[in-house]
């Protein structure tokens, strides 16, 4: 029986298979339960008490040497390139399902679609900022409150005795592209600015520590709050379809003046108020107003000269609109089940 086992563990080192229906023929030979293995096991029964420890021990070894052999030639084979030789019209064919977009980036690249096609460009920054570009030529005040540890996260912060006064830190907006686009740039200006920011603020179906956001920048001579109100009326029907409705609602913002919140009607809802919308019916998806004319002076651009204004907004935010999601924390965890949604969505 010692023999019979030798010869099987040659005859298995040795074999070779190109196609399917051979690796099927080995496992039929050595593994199959009418098998050459399971024969032996049922001869191994038979054989004395003496001689079943050394037996006993050889079977194991034949029968792990013929799996770990079925496997290696089945492997062999899912990689071979089949380019090299003739195809094996009989390899069954697999479901390979496609891929998706995540529901962010297809919210992102449709609204610079629709700004695109109204003029404007994209332009695109650094996430980790210095204050300079953050804060303090977008008229933030030295004890602004978004300074603090609180809303920020900091890399590096200067002490008060440093000569150098810059601040790093991630970006808690991407005005600090619009910044840059500003510095370099003369007027007319027409660009938006899509981006990851950070905040340090609790996570929540309405808030995260991460997002993506896109500003809207336009400067030129005798821009009005009337081209504000259009643009945004436009962006929004254009979006979220065109029975949507707006309302802009005074607010205050450091580089903007005036300034305004801008409400969308709840999809989600429509408009009989849920979670999402505070029972209100009604959804804040950006910040606006006109450039205030310290923030062009600090980047180069006589204010008397020229106005502007912009406008930033949350593209999760938005997206939760879009596709009615309740919760934005879905948007982070990489869960197929709500992924797999936005399949067709390309």
């Amino acid at each position: 029986m010692i023999n019979k086992i030798e010869n099987l563990l040659e005859e298995i080192s040795s074999y070779k298979v190109n196609s399917l229906q051979e690796l099927e023929s080995f496992r039929l030979k050595f593994l199959s339960k009418k098998g050459h293995i399971t024969e032996l096991f049922e001869e191994f029964r038979g054989i004395s008490a003496d001689l079943k420890r050394e037996v006993g021990q050889k079977l194991n070894e034949l029968k792990q040497k013929a799996q770990d052999r079925y496997n290696s030639l089945k492997l062999e084979l899912e990689t071979r390139d089949d380019s090299a030789g003739e195809n094996d019209l009989t390899r069954p064919a697999f479901p390979y399902p496609s891929g998706s977009r995540h529901p962010i980036s297809l919210v992102r690249r449709e609204i610079i679609d629709i700004f695109s096609r109204i003029g404007f460009t994209v332009s695109e920054g650094p996430e980790i900022e210095d204050d300079n570009h953050v804060f303090t030529k977008l008229n933030f005040a030295p004890e602004h409150p978004a300074r603090d540890m609180q809303d920020t996260f900091y890399i590096f912060r200067n002490s008060a005795e440093d000569s150098d006064p810059d601040d790093i830190l991630l970006r808690t907006h991407t005005s600090s592209v619009q910044v840059r686009v500003m510095e370099n740039q003369k007027p007319p200006i027409r660009t938006i600015s899509p981006g990851r920011v950070f905040r340090n603020e609790a996570i929540s179906a309405r808030a995260h520590c991460i997002f993506h956001q896109i500003e809207g920048l336009y400067i030129d001579e005798n821009v009005s709050f009337a081209d504000l109100k259009q643009t945004l009326l436009f962006f929004a029907r254009e979006l979220y379809g065109k029975e949507t409705q707006i309302r802009l609602r005074p607010s205050y913002f450091p580089f903007t003046e005036p300034s305004a919140e801008m409400d969308v009607s709840c999809a989600i809802c429509g408009g009989k108020g849920c979670n999402v919308c505070k029972y209100t019916g009604w959804l804040e998806v950006l910040g606006c107003g006109m450039v205030h004319p310290n923030v062009l002076e600090a980047c180069g651009i006589d204010s008397k000269k020229y106005t502007g204004f912009a406008f930033g907004m949350g593209i999760e935010r938005a997206a939760m609109l879009k596709y009615q999601v309740n919760d934005l924390r879905l948007y982070f965890e990489n869960d197929l089940r709500f992924l797999d949604q936005f399949k067709t969505a390309f």
